[in-house]
């Protein structure tokens, strides 16, 4: 298993996160956040390849965060150069029918990243234990057996995740992820920048202003879900996101470091592969 990078935005593993205490601007101020995010990315470019030709790990980034935490343009900024072939990005909304037919780690299962790859979860298998967990009549459309005991669903639901996280983990997956931690008034005023901004406009929903009226609902259960989740193997960063510019520097250090730790190596020839390499190229010299 990989070493967890050390922040101070990193979910310590002892239950003892608590979201009143966790910043959502930045500690020093934005600025050099762009410099930072640039540098990072051109480190977080060659790690990448170097990753795809290692072919024995792969990494799994999880964003989450409410409505108008910016996990769209995050993904977006940390992402931008790295070779499209090398990444997989999934946006998981509300589950089909088919979804339904299986349990809840099913879909997301499903689309975890092959070796050599950069997976992205833009939300995931823990929407099944925030949104549902606010909003528990969801769980009535699930087809859950009628054993599921409702008193425990949550704790249960939390051992499958972390048993799901190890499990990948110990078979070469490197997870990460991110809380964009977003304040009430940070998220009101980028909604009212939607409704004011043409360009904008596209991106309202009239159901995220509904959902500001469970706010305190959502903290509790993401701070119940980080503290249950956080994990040397699979390690949750509660991201201060007021600063779309310093949120997105923070996180492309992160899985720079995480990747630089894992000690990728690009497949050295052997005695075989170099007497192709010798035989090819004398095949192309003569046909100059």
């Amino acid at each position: 298993m990989f070493k967890a990078p050390e922040s101070k935005y990193l979910v310590p593993y002892d239950d003892s996160f608590r979201i009143a205490d966790a910043p959502t601007g930045p500690s020093k101020g934005k600025w050099g956040s762009k410099h930072r995010l640039k540098q990072a990315i051109e480190e977080l470019d060659g790690l990448q390849k170097a990753l795809y030709a290692h072919d024995q790990h792969a990494v799994l980034l999880v964003f989450q965060g409410m409505d108008a935490a910016g996990k769209d343009s995050t993904i977006r900024a940390v992402m931008e150069g790295i070779n499209p072939a090398g990444c997989q990005v999934f946006s998981f909304k509300m589950p089909t029918s088919r979804d339904l037919d299986h349990d809840f780690l099913w879909r997301t299962t499903c689309s975890l990243p092959e070796r050599g790859r950069i997976g992205i979860f833009n939300r995931s298998h823990y929407e099944e234990v925030l949104i549902v967990r606010v909003h528990p009549e969801i769980l009535r459309t699930q087809k859950l057996p009628d054993t599921i005991n409702m008193d425990t669903i949550w704790k249960q639901r939390f051992e499958s995740i972390q048993d799901l996280e190890k499990h990948l983990a110990r078979n070469g997956t490197m997870i990460l992820k991110f809380w964009l931690n977003v304040s009430k008034e940070e998220q009101k005023a980028r909604f009212l920048s939607r409704l004011d901004v043409p360009e904008k406009q596209w991106k309202f929903n009239a159901m995220d202003i509904r959902e500001r009226e469970f706010w305190d609902s959502y903290m509790e259960a993401y701070e119940a879900a980080l503290n249950a989740t956080s994990r040397r193997w699979a390690p949750w960063y509660a991201i201060p996101a007021d600063s779309k510019p310093y949120a997105r520097a923070c996180i492309a250090e992160i899985i720079v470091e995480a990747l630089g730790s894992v000690g990728l190596k690009y497949p050295q020839p052997t005695t075989e592969d170099r007497a192709t390499f010798d035989a090819a190229r004398d095949k192309l010299s003569d046909n100059l």
